[in-house]
């Protein structure tokens, strides 16, 4: 009997661009319109069933992101537009903590204090970018239940939150970059000191 590559055998085969790996994992590439488009909310709880599936199904791509890839030192995030559902959903998880949960998420307050560091996307992983944040976030989410919850983040975890609140915005890294600033081929990153496999530093 013939067995067929699972989608991490090929995602991490030779020949294929990062990109290539990404879409192969079930994660959808830059340029389709649902990542331009703010995704719809979660009436909670009468769509609690709806948001369950939708968190089910983000930890699902996540596992099999972890088995092709190296996250372990900036950590994950996905958003539900990204596996190619248009709903407020997603979820973050920072290096070394559980994952974090977010629906119907909003950052309510960000702090003056900004930085920027390189970020890359699952939905266009050939280039990674530097994009100013807030190093704290105040957001307001939504749990399964209805009831509305409020959490402070700073430093990689707000700009991890932030990034994956952009997805359920209809927004990506590009549409937060300075003017004038281009992404660098992932190539050309490995190379610098916040290349691949290590954490965002803060002093």
């Amino acid at each position: 009997m013939t067995q067929h590559p699972s989608r991490e055998q090929k995602a991490r085969g030779g020949g294929l661009c990062p990109s290539e790996q990404m879409r192969e994992l079930g994660i959808v590439q830059y340029g389709a319109p649902i990542l331009a488009e703010p995704a719809r909310l979660f009436l909670l709880p009468n769509e609690r069933e709806a948001a369950d599936t939708v968190i089910g199904q983000l930890l699902d791509a996540m596992a099999r992101l972890r088995r092709a890839h190296d996250f372990s030192g900036k950590g994950l995030g996905l958003a539900a537009p990204q596996i190619g559902i248009g709903r407020a959903a997603a979820v973050v998880q920072p290096p070394g903590a559980d994952p974090i949960v977010l629906l119907n998420p909003r950052i309510a307050v960000a702090s003056e204090e900004m930085d920027e560091k390189f970020e890359g996307c699952l939905s266009f992983f050939d280039v990674r970018a530097p994009v100013p944040r807030p190093l704290r976030i105040t957001v307001e989410t939504v749990t399964p239940d209805g009831r509305a919850a409020t959490a402070v983040y700073e430093r990689g975890e707000a700009r991890l939150i932030g990034h994956e609140i952009d997805h359920v915005d209809g927004l990506v890294l590009l549409n937060r970059m300075r003017p004038g600033v281009k992404p660098v081929p992932v190539e050309e990153y490995r190379t610098m000191a916040e290349a691949t496999g290590r954490g965002w530093s803060y002093e």
